[in-house]
């Protein structure tokens, strides 16, 4: 005659399943992210062929992050007229692909990656020259080491969307999260994307989603002084 299983022994093999499972899940969580890490690393490099190829036509000068118009023009990126274009329109007419511009971990957003404003901001920061007018790639001291485009995202509690521009300052609403792994994807000046680790801001005492740290070892100035 078989002998089924004890209560005990049921409980002891789903005791077994849980601890298991406990240990499994982090580790297929992190495996699905070191996916998602990929696949946003490609669309940082797929930006910075981009951005090199926009450097070709331009005389060598990076793209403007913001730019208004007199009048409403059709965006390349979103096909509808505005009188406000930003980086993703100038990079478009060399990807034509509106998923590049969308991290796979920050996809519900109009684009995921923010742009460098010291390298061609509206007049503002610490750009120098005429205004909307970006900086030459020969004056970049430092390209392999000077951000360009980076993961960027914006916290919940701030009013408006500027996470397409990122600043040095890591304001809440432009700055590069830790969502790959503890570290985030940054396209460099002279074209190459690498993967860089993330800290958060110490001491971050209100309800916003806490800012982080610059990731070392990466510049944002063309003078390189920082």
């Amino acid at each position: 005659m078989r002998r089924g299983f004890t209560l005990i022994e049921l409980l002891v093999v789903i005791a077994i399943i849980a601890i298991l499972a406990a240990i499994l899940f982090p580790v297929f969580a992190r495996a699905r992210e070191k996916a998602r890490q990929s696949s946003c690393l490609s669309n940082c490099k797929q930006m910075g062929l981009a951005t090199m190829q926009y450097l070709q036509d331009y005389d060598e000068t990076f793209p403007f992050a913001d730019i208004s118009y007199a009048v409403s023009v059709p965006r390349p990126y979103t096909g509808s007229p505005s009188a406000t274009h930003k980086w993703p329109d100038m990079l478009w007419p060399y990807a034509k692909n509106k998923q590049m511009f969308k991290c796979p971990s920050h996809p519900h957003v109009w684009v995921s990656y923010g742009y460098n404003a010291n390298l061609g901001y509206w007049g503002t920061l610490t750009r120098t020259g005429a205004i909307y007018q970006g900086v030459k790639l020969a004056t970049v001291v430092k390209p392999a080491e000077t951000v360009v485009i980076a993961d960027t995202a914006r916290d919940s509690h701030y009013g408006g969307d500027n996470s397409y521009v990122l600043w040095k300052s890591m304001h809440c609403s432009r700055f590069v999260p830790a969502r790959h792994n503890g570290g985030a994807n940054l396209v460099l000046c002279d074209g190459h994307a690498k993967w860089y680790s993330i800290q958060v801001t110490p001491n971050h005492v209100d309800t916003s989603t806490p800012p982080t740290s610059p990731p070392v070892g990466v510049l944002w100035r063309a003078d390189g002084t920082d």
